[in-house]
């Protein structure tokens, strides 16, 4: 428990203090809405595929292989619930805002919140299965996302399927599995150009609090609805299945993590990039972020 509250604390923390930049750089116009709109499309089509590229650049291991598997598999029954639940409890006649709640309910923060949180209690090995996890992330959120973003009534376009995410996961998959290795120039700036993928979106979303005017909107029900289901029914939800399964392994708990994480932080670039409640995308961000101070170290200790 105080391990892994001591992890969540510094990971929040450092979340906060790039919000607080975004908020100081916004308020002394340093930031403009055409600017953030471009460092929003930055990171969705070219951060966001060498982060998933560079979680498979690692050395092949046939061992791993079949966990990696079960993980995906895991990950993806785990993002098909969150969508039905979304689906059934999550309505507002306002389409803009219903598409950024269904978002906040279904997209876990599994990369930043998770990893170190994975590290410091499972090791090597739960970073590795959470890789997985984020590329089962990566693959919903840019079809079923995009989908719901982009507001679309059409059935679901090439775009959706061949996309930078989507690129970024195969060109991955083949690293891991061949012996094809990317040379250390290349290696070494996709590592760089990975690491942006914290502070630039916490930026952004410190832009967009920066223009919240009151703060009506933590007296949402709707929003609170929303973070209810993100950070407190579905990660209870898992954990009682691994439970009853007798699932008490590495893989599980390692999925568990990913999955009580807070908002996504992608929710911002995607309403950034198709106009919707922005205001309401970076709060749910930076109010599930806050929470998670509490409602992750009690998953985590149930869990053990």
């Amino acid at each position: 428990m105080d391990a892994s509250f001591y992890v969540i604390v510094q990971q929040v923390a450092v979340l906060f203090i790039f919000i607080a930049v975004g908020f100081i750089c916004t308020k002394c116009r340093i930031f403009t809405e055409k600017s953030i709109a471009d460092l929003a499309k930055f990171v969705l089509y070219i951060v966001i595929p060498c982060v998933i590229i560079n979680s498979f650049n690692r050395e092949y291991d046939s061992s791993m292989l079949k966990g990696l598997g079960i993980a995906a598999g895991i990950a993806v029954v785990i993002h098909v619930f969150c969508i039905i639940l979304a689906q059934i409890f999550i309505h507002d006649k306002n389409k803009s805002r219903e598409c950024i709640l269904r978002f906040a309910t279904v997209f876990s923060n599994c990369g930043f919140m998770a990893l170190p949180l994975q590290q410091a209690i499972l090791g090597d090995a739960g970073v590795f299965y959470c890789a997985s996890y984020i590329v089962v992330f990566n693959l919903f959120s840019w079809t079923y996302g995009l989908f719901i973003m982009s507001g679309s009534r059409k059935s679901f376009s090439i775009k959706m399927i061949v996309n930078p995410g989507v690129i970024g996961v195969i060109l991955g998959g083949f690293l891991f599995v061949s012996p094809v290795k990317l040379p250390y120039v290349l290696n070494e700036a996709l590592k760089g150009i990975s690491a942006l993928n914290t502070p630039v979106p916490m930026i952004i979303v410190g832009y967009y609090i920066a223009g919240i005017s009151s703060l009506r909107v933590l007296k949402d029900l709707k929003l609170i609805s929303a973070l209810f289901l993100r950070l407190i029914v579905i990660p209870l939800v898992f954990l009682g299945a691994i439970k009853i399964a007798g699932f008490n392994d590495v893989i599980a708990t390692s999925m568990l993590i990913a999955v009580s994480c807070p908002v996504a932080v992608n929710i911002a670039m995607f309403s950034t990039l198709y106009k919707r409640d922005s205001e309401l995308a970076a709060t749910s961000v930076a109010v599930s972020t806050l929470l998670s101070i509490l409602t992750l170290p009690f998953i985590i200790v149930l869990s053990m």
